[in-house]
């Protein structure tokens, strides 16, 4: 029970932070959305790696054949029937995301992951393989020597020791892109900017910016986009983005939210909600049982025997809880102010919430998660 008060203290402060968080300020636009087309490509690949100490795949047939399958642009071909036992090497699925841009002959980080039975990938190295992106083509070739930020260890008595993930590693600039995607950026007489999250208070601000700066050139798609007028060749165009990226936008007050976490127990309140007219108690009901079995002896020779007899001491116990008037369009501040005096824990503080979103009085949404 002395455990409770600093609980709740940290609740507290929690919930303070955002209380008393700095004012809002003006934000870039490149902090609020990104151009459309300016994004990211996943590649995924699969590859072998090679060079392990006897924490490979072993038997498994795919692994046998990806070792085929690279032996065989050297022109060396396994007898049929034949089935290396591949401890020294692995089956490997490799990723990489191509950023926007990506020109052939500049290099990618990639992750290199076990899909097999292999223990670990320290000391391994991977044999030159294709990374395909979503449309089928190649987009970059991938070979190097994994660096491991996990250790496993067997001993022969089957004692294990795991540290971190040993069968997943990264190649550092183990990637060379082969084929750039067009991203239509110099094509059309618009560009679109997206924003992170739908806001049509937020659009429009960000358009009304935009405005300021080059007027006539922006206008809102929806809550979302806004669509900007570009015209001439990439130099001009990227020396637009540029501007318009660095334009500040006083941000909107996002809409009142309430976000518990289920499993966790956490609530986080942003500063927009509100709390109408309403009163709330909370109370507490604790049942004790305490078991106090007595030993009872027989008589001598009396041919008894010892028996046990069971006595219960059961106590009920409520702590006094007294009821708090929440007032009408009480702020953030305000209703922290309650819950503290209130004394109430996190898991009853949820409970709270959803009984004053249910009786009308919570102007937030609910968000269980």
């Amino acid at each position: 029970m002395a455990q409770r008060p600093t609980l709740f203290a940290l609740f507290a402060l929690l919930l303070a932070s955002f209380v008393f968080a700095a004012p809002a300020h003006a934000e870039r636009i490149k902090d609020m959305g990104q151009f459309q087309g300016l994004r990211a490509n996943q590649l995924t690949g699969y590859g072998i790696v090679v060079g392990l100490a006897g924490t490979g795949d072993d038997s498994l047939d795919y692994a046998t054949l990806g070792m085929k399958g690279a032996v065989s642009r050297f022109g060396l071909t396994l007898p049929a029937g034949i089935n290396p036992a591949l401890k020294n090497a692995a089956a490997v699925m490799i990723t990489a995301e191509l950023p926007p841009f990506a020109k052939p002959g500049q290099r990618l980080d990639v992750t290199v992951s076990a899909i097999g039975k292999a223990k670990s990938l320290r000391g391994g190295t991977l044999v030159l393989a294709p990374l395909y992106g979503a449309d089928g083509q190649i987009y970059a070739m991938v070979q190097g020597n994994l660096v491991i930020g996990g250790l496993g260890v067997d001993a022969a008595d089957g004692s294990k020791l795991t540290v971190n993930v040993p069968s997943s590693g990264r190649i550092a600039g183990g990637a060379t892109v082969e084929r750039a995607v067009d991203t239509g950026f110099a094509a059309g007489d618009w560009l679109t900017f997206n924003l992170h999250q739908f806001d049509a208070t937020n659009a429009k601000r960000v358009a009304d910016a935009i405005n300021a700066a080059l007027p006539g050139s922006a206008s809102m798609i929806d809550g979302a986009s806004i669509a900007i007028r570009a015209e001439g060749n990439g130099d001009e165009r990227m020396r637009l983005i540029s501007r318009v990226e660095n334009l500040t936008v006083q941000r909107a007050e996002p809409p009142a939210k309430v976000i518990v976490n289920a499993r966790t127990g956490t609530v986080v309140i942003n500063g927009a909600v509100r709390v109408g007219t309403a009163a709330v108690t909370q109370g507490k009901l604790t049942v004790s049982i305490k078991e106090s079995p007595t030993v009872v002896q027989p008589a001598p020779f009396s041919r008894g025997q010892t028996a046990i007899e069971p006595s219960s001491d059961i106590e009920v116990s409520e702590a006094y809880r007294p009821v708090m008037m929440v007032q009408p369009t009480a702020s953030l501040s305000e209703l922290v102010d309650a819950i503290n005096r209130m004394g109430v824990p996190p898991g009853d503080l949820v409970a709270i919430l959803e009984a004053l979103s249910q009786a009308g009085a919570l102007t937030a949404e609910l968000v269980i998660i």
